[in-house]
């Protein structure tokens, strides 16, 4: 049985980014901590059993922190707007079959062509994948790319969650955001955080996948939920304590750099801490990392608590033992291995034993 890793509390409040946080993005592939080439990792049993448990991340059962307001910064704007939302045909012969195809795809096409020329500005509520996937998707294997097929499938949110998507490891978007409407209330006992969720206009992404994500994974009892300590609600409007942002790489580097980090060499993300964002990268929301390999649903959820960590003002810190689990503060889209210590990828503040 492996032990719990427990983070280790922040000393107090903080009004700015940490001098060891900073010190991280400084490191390059040449120091200690990088001395190991690091392995793909590749998921075992029990290892899902480890990090995962029943239902791979869904929940089980039914302060102010960092800068300003949500307004715009430097020419990028305030979130505005709301994000956007086959029928097939059996002939009884071969040219009505054919036919009905024709009339599919034609209108599949201009359909699209409507969409994108509506809402080319605003947060998908399907992504590329997400929108072949209610009208067709041939299978979503864990870390398989979505492809389109002619049958219609309905993915479920695991398998959502399973699937890459297509997003360029140098897009630089817009700049401008838009903010997942709704409330999704804070479900525990603990102190509230409120939070709101932003993403960037243009990225193809599912919006609303990413904050069911960020819900899910922040109240689960693993997270920092864990033990009633803490409850997130999700809000869309008014002040929250912060703003989980999901950005193009290029936006992640422009608003990590406000707090003095540099996200650009490893494609990372960042908590932003002198503004109010705490900001995924979605080239690594969309593709994951080496270190996790094809347990991409869990790389997104390790993504999430990693940077809300920092938001709570919790420290970096690495594995002490071969084979243990990573505490889910260590830098693990960079690195498992290093000073000769192999360790285990893990999602979670509080895996289960």
């Amino acid at each position: 049985m492996i032990p719990r890793q427990r983070p280790v509390p922040p000393q107090g409040p903080r009004s700015g980014p940490r001098q060891e946080y900073l010190d991280a993005f400084d490191r390059g592939e040449g120091d200690d901590v990088f001395t190991r080439p690091g392995r793909q990792f590749t998921p075992t049993r029990a290892w899902r059993a480890q990090v995962s448990g029943p239902g791979a991340g869904e929940l089980p059962g039914g302060g102010p922190y960092g800068g300003g307001p949500g307004s715009g910064v430097d020419g990028y704007a305030p979130p505005t707007g709301a994000p956007a939302n086959g029928r097939g045909t059996k002939g009884r012969t071969f040219t009505g079959i054919a036919a009905a195809a024709v009339t599919t795809v034609l209108a599949v096409v201009v359909a699209g062509q409507v969409t994108d020329g509506r809402d080319a500005n605003r947060v998908r509520s399907q992504s590329a994948a997400g929108r072949a996937a209610d009208g067709a998707l041939e299978s979503a294997a864990p870390g398989s790319f979505a492809t389109p097929s002619a049958q219609a499938v309905t993915l479920t949110y695991g398998q959502k969650m399973a699937t890459r998507y297509p997003l360029d490891a140098k897009l630089k978007g817009s700049g401008k955001f838009d903010a997942i409407p709704g409330v999704d209330r804070a479900p525990g006992k603990g102190r509230k955080f409120t939070y709101r969720v932003d993403v960037e206009q243009g990225l193809g992404l599912d919006g609303e996948l990413f904050a069911q994500a960020v819900q899910k994974t922040l109240n689960d009892d693993r997270s920092w939920a864990h033990g009633d300590a803490r409850t997130f609600e999700r809000v869309s409007s008014g002040k929250p304590d912060f703003v989980i942002t999901l950005a193009s790489p290029g936006t992640t580097a422009f608003w990590c750099a406000k707090s003095g980090l540099d996200t650009t060499e490893d494609n990372v993300s960042c908590d932003s801490a002198a503004t109010e964002r705490v900001m995924i990268n979605a080239y690594r929301w969309a593709q994951g990392s080496r270190t996790y390999g094809d347990a991409i649903h869990a790389y997104r959820q390790m993504l999430i608590n990693h940077e809300v960590g920092h938001r709570l003002g919790y420290h970096h810190e690495n594995c002490r033992k071969d084979g243990e689990l990573a505490p889910v503060m260590q830098q693990q889209t960079k690195f498992l291995d290093h000073n000769g210590i192999h360790c285990l990828p893990n999602p979670w503040v509080y895996p289960k034993s």
